[in-house]
């Protein structure tokens, strides 16, 4: 019985994987073409009202290309606090895994709290690049 909710679990597990994972890839697909359908909308209401709909805004729903948003160096500033923010949280949730464990099993105590302390490292030293090319951009003068 145990190994039949072992494995149930795992198959539970590996499910909402993927779905999580279909929904990061879908999600924006559905969004982006709900907001298409609304520009379609307005549009349509505008040109039947007799209202001049700009040559650009026609080129742009042609396109399937997304405007590109500039850098800046305030941009970068934030790009660096929220990953730096969501680092600090992995760390904080390591400790707590860490402190939490250690009174069950002490090996299992070190390894899921190191890992997962380890897993906030990735997003902190990506926010700490974006600080430093805040660091250098700020004093550059704006073009």
């Amino acid at each position: 019985m145990e190994s039949i909710v072992g494995h149930l679990s795992a198959v539970i597990m590996g499910v909402v994987f993927w779905v999580f994972v279909a929904s990061i890839i879908l999600v924006p697909i559905y969004l982006r073409h709900r907001d298409r359908d609304r520009m379609h909308e307005t549009l349509r209401i505008a040109f039947e009202k007799g209202q001049p709909v700009p040559p650009e805004l026609i080129a742009a729903l042609q396109s399937n290309v997304a405007p590109r948003v500039t850098s800046t160096p305030e941009r970068d500033l934030r790009r660096a606090a929220v990953l730096i923010a969501i680092g600090l949280g992995f760390c904080g949730l390591g400790y707590a895994i860490w402190y939490g464990l250690m009174s069950v099993n002490e090996v299992a105590a070190y390894t899921s709290g190191a890992s997962t302390a380890g897993v906030g490292a990735i997003p902190g030293l990506i926010g700490l690049a974006y600080l430093l090319l805040w660091a250098t951009r700020r004093k550059a003068p704006q073009s």
